[in-house]
């Protein structure tokens, strides 16, 4: 099927992550509607750097195992192509190998015998740190530089992928294409792009379709369909009872985007400055008038490591006077902390410790504006953060007496806040973060992919 004004290409997106939950009726609803292909994201940066630091996934095995279950039965069904990118969260090798063998193990279970491409996408630090001395990869804020001891110091480095390698992966016959780190949009956009669609209408309709559900008016109900044609694209939503208007869907352009009407992918830009957003009924969208604009191809890599460990304590307040002052009260643990550190643990920087009082201000860090109430409870965190767990420990057990007991002025009786565990220490461990944000330039697109196959049961 090609994308031309009379036909469409539609790929059915059942989540917006895979782990995230997947409705069985829906995803069977958007088969009986013609879907050419299913795809999804199953990864994202977007809670932190520990997942890629240590290649472990955000989501449980069950989960994910629930929701891939679904689809790869509704990809025997219908004998469709399946694609799943950021495969494990992170999208690095250990997280793909994690999803690969929930994979097997549903075939498996179900007798099916896909055959399924894995498309890596991790990278070596070396070779990294060799195009970097090449003039070959540039910075992004907010970094200024890219020396090559910043990607030997990482422990997994991704390079994000388009469409191409899933395009690849498809044309060598693959059932199922499980990718490494790749961009939300490319995932959904690859089969479209293969099947002749416009690449104004494909980029932008897998922009807008990345996230499921969160470009219709009932976010959290189930997921969408993209049909893309050559110069237009619909959007419609799954489940019968929601819906999509020219609100919901453009607003999506603004998700994880600085520019509303700009977004750049690996082989360009894609460029909505001009797109029209028109109601076809009460329930879908036609969007016309995206263009992609070709530039010179590259790949955004991430990188992330282990830092220091930390141990936080909890403690909960509710004295009046303490919280009609809190400002004060906070500014002068944190100086009477520092004070007694220096004495008992010497040597250690001021950042080893920080407060942050859960139900004030800890979330933005700025003050509340003058003559704002007092809250009525604080939740007060200590975090301490050391070289090792059991330095970090010490801070926190050196600070403990004054974070359980310490009163707002020195002519009160000696409070008692309430600790909710006991022991009150709780060890976090390693603590991690990014140390890439960069662009690295390419001669191909599978340049820096390495595409394998493995046959799941018997064929």
């Amino acid at each position: 099927m090609s994308g031309t004004p009379e036909t469409s290409v539609n790929v059915l997106v059942p989540t917006g992550a895979l782990g995230a939950g997947v409705r069985r009726e829906h995803v069977w609803a958007g088969l009986a509607a013609g879907a050419d292909a299913i795809a999804c994201d199953a990864g994202s940066t977007d809670s932190g750097p520990a997942y890629l630091a240590t290649g472990r996934p955000k989501y449980s095995r069950g989960a994910v195992k629930a929701d891939l279950t679904v689809l790869m039965l509704a990809q025997a069904e219908a004998g469709i192509p399946l694609l799943i990118g950021s495969c494990g969260t992170s999208g690095c090798d250990p997280a793909l190998d994690w999803t690969r063998d929930i994979a097997l193990e549903i075939a498996t279970e179900h007798g099916l015998s896909p055959r399924i491409a894995l498309l890596r996408s991790e990278q070596d630090p070396d070779v990294m740190a060799a195009k970097a001395l090449a003039g070959r990869i540039r910075p992004l804020a907010p970094h200024s530089d890219a020396p090559p001891e910043l990607f030997r110091g990482c422990d997994h480095i991704v390079a994000l992928m388009g469409p191409e390698p899933y395009v690849s992966a498809l044309e060598a016959g693959a059932d199922i294409v499980l990718g490494g780190r790749t961009t939300d949009t490319a995932v959904l956009a690859a089969v479209p792009l293969s099947r002749g669609a416009g690449a104004g209408a494909a980029w932008h309709a897998g922009k807008i379709g990345e996230c499921g559900g969160l470009c219709t008016r009932r976010t959290r109900e189930g997921g969408v369909m993209i049909r893309v044609r050559a110069d237009s694209f619909d959007v419609e939503p799954l489940s019968a009872t929601n819906a999509c208007d020219p609100h919901s869907v453009s607003s999506h352009m603004l998700y994880e985007n600085a520019d509303p009407f700009l977004l750049t992918e690996p082989g360009g830009v894609l460029d909505v400055s001009r797109a029209v957003y028109e109601a076809l009924d009460a329930r879908r969208v036609r969007v016309r008038g995206s263009v992609f604009r070709p530039q010179p191809y590259t790949m955004k890599l991430e990188g992330a490591a282990g830092g220091p460990f930390q141990t936080v304590a909890l403690v909960g307040i509710q004295d009046p006077e303490v919280l009609a002052d809190i400002d004060r009260f906070l500014a002068q643990m944190s100086t009477v902390m520092r004070q007694r550190l220096a004495e008992a643990m010497p040597g250690l920087a001021p950042e080893a410790i920080s407060l942050r009082p859960y139900g004030w201000n800890a979330v933005s860090g700025i003050s509340p504006p003058a003559g704002t109430a007092p809250p009525r409870e604080v939740g007060l965190m200590l975090v301490a953060t050391g070289p090792d767990q059991a330095t970090a420990t010490q801070i926190a057990k050196t600070c403990n007496p004054l974070l359980f007991h310490m009163p707002l002025t020195a002519e009160t009786e000696l409070p008692s806040y309430a600790f909710p565990f006991s022991p009150a220490e709780i060890e976090r461990g390693q603590v991690y973060e990014f140390r890439l944000n960069h662009v690295v330039e390419v001669d191909d697109p599978m340049e820096l992919v390495r595409m394998s196959f493995v046959e799941a049961g018997a064929r």
